[in-house]
């Protein structure tokens, strides 16, 4: 019988109790490869959320490759045996108290790549509606930011940053305050393509070291 996942912690996104549960079951051979998963049904009730926040937390995990739907038959266990990825989720990212520092570095990281990207490719007009929005519109920092994500258009790094912004926000850390202002500021050098000023600007919005 497959184990169920157990009910997620306040604040905990689901998907890392969902992966949580896989790695007890890689382990115990609860699972093997090629056995199907409990229905977004079962999950959502056995996890008290809402069908499209395991929905989402599924995606993920077809992402990372250690699960795969088949249209119309289910979701089932992919045969990750000796696959690194699994290694690196159950040691890294469940266990290792000192990946805290690193979730938020790779998030940031990948904020700044994405920022890169933009200057690549995003249309003057494009900025422009995005900083009218960032103006006129209340949001938060991770609202912000999915919108740099998606103007990078890369989806991996969409997928990536969407999975490290939920476990970086289960986290609990002290939350930055940033003003609209400089959201605004940093979308203004994004227009000018000055990839220093865009650099400067994110590390003060992110209160990051100049070093």
């Amino acid at each position: 019988m497959i184990p169920y996942v157990n009910s997620p912690q306040n604040n905990t996104k689901v998907y890392i109790e969902i992966v949580k549960q896989l790695r007890f079951m890689i382990q115990h051979d609860g699972l093997k490869p090629g056995d199907r998963l409990p229905s977004e049904r079962e999950l959502s009730e056995r996890l008290g959320v809402g069908r499209s926040s395991v929905r989402e937390a599924l995606r993920a995990l077809e992402l990372l490759g250690l699960i795969e739907t088949r249209r119309g038959e289910g979701t089932f266990i992919r045969d990750f045996r000796g696959n690194q990825l699994v290694q690196l989720l159950s040691t890294f990212i469940l266990q290792d108290q000192k990946a805290i520092r690193d979730v938020k570095e790779t998030k940031f990281l990948i904020e700044l790549d994405c920022l890169w990207l933009i200057i690549q490719k995003a249309e003057k007009d494009q900025l422009l509606k995005f900083k009218n929005w960032a103006l006129e519109a209340d949001y938060t920092d991770d609202e912000f930011f999915l919108e740099v994500v998606t103007l990078a258009d890369n989806h991996l790094f969409l997928r990536i940053w969407m999975i490290l912004k939920d476990y970086y926000n289960s986290l609990e850390l002290k939350k930055m305050i940033v003003s609209q202002t400089e959201y605004a500021e940093l979308i203004d050098t994004l227009i000018s393509k000055n990839e220093s000023e865009v650099i400067r600007v994110y590390k003060n919005l992110r209160k990051l070291s100049k070093g």
